[in-house]
């Protein structure tokens, strides 16, 4: 059962700290997870205490943890310091999504429409190449970048056109991002209202499919010495990896076949031999056996430990090879 109350977002954020100090190789996601429920609970300063730490702590996701709390800073009336941190953000142009999406949604939301309409397109510009796979995040990029160019009155571009065709939802984005929908909410004309509804209807069955698979459908990648550790130590997964080319192969085959079937959210996750024999343990199950490993990549996916798949434009390819990923497991790729 999700939270419901600030009591009960309280007593989650209590819940995720503690664990925290259980489990310091997860602390990272831990804490944001607690400092999200700290703000529905209504304790924003409490919250931007546990932003602080962490970008004190040399984060693995400083842009991500940045963008949080400059949206939390603003919310609770330190609107400086959080235009301080966004400016800092946008300068630093960081490689993933979510905090140019976060900075955007945040000035969006103070009004602040055409700051967050470069923000958006900015970020299209440098992490979405039209011409090859768009990665599940980066879509929503381009779905903000509508809705505030709708509410800018702004026609249509290249950019508009290509949300447009990643929109799999039954309205249109130009009915959902039409800034006169909530004129029609007074109305007493009964076609308006059922149009509206369907609408709504149709915005919640998206947001609900989202919080039904809030982390990545992951598939696990080894390096290659976790891989000759793993294999040294139980030989009967042999069958399961022949050899790390043919590893590497069939975790990108795998997940172009996901994509193919409309499967979004789509990543990577990578393993290490402590890590999975401490997770067999936990299962009570043997290392041995190969019906473990995707639920440890599902366990990993579920604690912040995935990569996106495919990755953002320009950036190296997953599998470590320092290549960028279009000329090495993304080439070929339509």
């Amino acid at each position: 059962m999700r939270p419901d109350t600030p009591a009960d977002h309280n007593a989650e954020a209590e819940r995720l700290l503690r664990t925290a100090e259980q489990y310091p190789e997860d602390r990272e996601p831990l804490l944001l997870q607690a400092a999200a429920h700290l703000e529905l609970a209504g304790d924003r300063a409490r919250a931007t205490g546990l932003y602080d730490r962490l970008i004190a702590d040399a984060p693995e996701s400083p842009h991500l943890i940045k963008a949080l709390q400059a949206a939390n800073l603003w919310e609770y009336g330190h609107e400086a310091e959080a235009r301080a941190l966004i400016d800092g953000i946008r300068a630093a142009g960081p490689s993933d999504a979510a905090p140019w999406e976060i900075v955007a949604e945040t000035l969006e939301a103070h009004d602040e429409l055409d700051a967050a309409h470069d923000t958006f397109t900015t970020a299209v510009t440098r992490l979405v190449d039209p011409d090859e796979e768009i990665p599940y995040a980066a879509q929503t990029l381009l779905s903000g970048r509508h809705r505030v160019r709708r509410l800018l009155a702004l026609p249509h571009d290249s950019w508009d056109a290509l949300a447009d065709r990643l929109h799999t939802a039954a309205v249109p984005l130009d009915e959902l991002h039409d800034p006169k929908r909530l004129w029609s909410l007074g109305s007493s004309d009964p076609t308006e209202l059922r149009a509206e509804i369907a609408r709504l209807r149709t915005e919640l069955g998206t947001y609900r499919a989202a919080l039904s698979r809030p982390f990545p459908v992951a598939v696990l990648h080894w390096t290659t010495p976790e891989l000759t550790e793993l294999l040294a130590a139980y030989p009967s997964l042999s069958t399961e990896y022949p050899t790390h080319q043919t590893h590497l192969t069939a975790i990108e085959s795998a997940l172009r076949d996901l994509a193919s079937t409309g499967t979004g959210n789509l990543g990577i996750v990578t393993g290490t031999v402590p890590s999975y024999e401490a997770f067999a343990a936990s299962e009570a199950t043997s290392p041995s056996d190969p019906g473990l490993l995707p639920q440890y990549a599902t366990t990993l996916a579920a604690r912040g430990k995935a990569v996106p798949w495919p990755p953002a434009k320009g950036a190296p390819c997953w599998c470590g090879s320092g290549t960028a990923y279009r000329d090495c497991h993304g080439a070929g790729r339509d």
